[in-house]
């Protein structure tokens, strides 16, 4: 009779338990690589410029994506980088930018704003349309080299001078590029998509394609 009891009673306790959720994947594409729009967290007062991630996602966090990849850093005043002098004590997309008054010896820090390579929904507030795909390379010799210019020129007309995003896929079974597994010297809008060959790796044959502002 007692053991009748805990067994009906341990039954209820693994009744009561609820079952843990299953988890959600995201419901945006990591394959598409895209440019947020432009953020200027900070003025060169005091120490310095500082643009970090940190701050960024802070302060923008509709705008800043979780792990950018990549960074593009520009003057705010529209002078370039070169024209400006400075030097940066931080400039990647781990880190972000940071400029100290205290390292420059000709002058102070300028005004700077940064973007970062990131997926939807980061990609900026400006209305984008694709283009069609193009595969202007395979990957025999040194790898798969499907550059922006190279494209833009063997397409004139086609693809915009500065997309704001890119996608590729492989042309044999259409998958994500990001989830073939293979390291890419290049990935993004503004350079177009480079696999290299090498001892670890022979690259698949892909096709890209881009989001210009429309």
């Amino acid at each position: 009779m007692i053991l009748l009891v805990v067994c009906a009673l341990v039954a209820v306790s693994l009744a009561q338990i609820k079952p843990l959720p299953e988890l959600t994947k995201p419901s945006y594409n990591e394959h598409i690589k895209c440019w947020t729009d432009w953020m200027d967290h900070d003025d060169p007062t005091g120490t310095g410029d500082s643009e970090t991630v940190s701050d960024l996602k802070t302060e923008y966090p509709k705008t800043m994506c979780p792990n950018p990849t990549a960074i593009e850093v520009a003057s705010v005043d529209g002078i370039s980088l070169a024209d400006a002098g400075n030097v940066f004590y931080a400039n990647d997309h781990i880190t972000g930018l940071i400029c100290k008054n205290a390292d420059q010896e000709r002058c102070f820090c300028r005004d700077y704003k940064v973007r970062f390579i990131c997926h939807p929904p980061f990609c900026g507030t400006e209305k984008m349309c694709w283009t069609k795909w193009y595969d202007r390379d395979d990957p025999s010799g040194t790898g798969d080299w499907e550059l922006l210019t190279n494209l833009q020129n063997a397409n004139p007309g086609e693809i915009c001078a500065n997309p704001i995003a890119i996608e590729s896929r492989t042309v044999d079974t259409n998958k994500p590029a990001t989830l073939t597994g293979e390291d890419f010297l290049h990935y993004s809008p503004t350079t177009g998509l480079v696999c290299q060959n090498g001892p670890k790796q022979d690259c698949r044959d892909y096709k890209v394609r881009f989001g210009c502002p429309c």
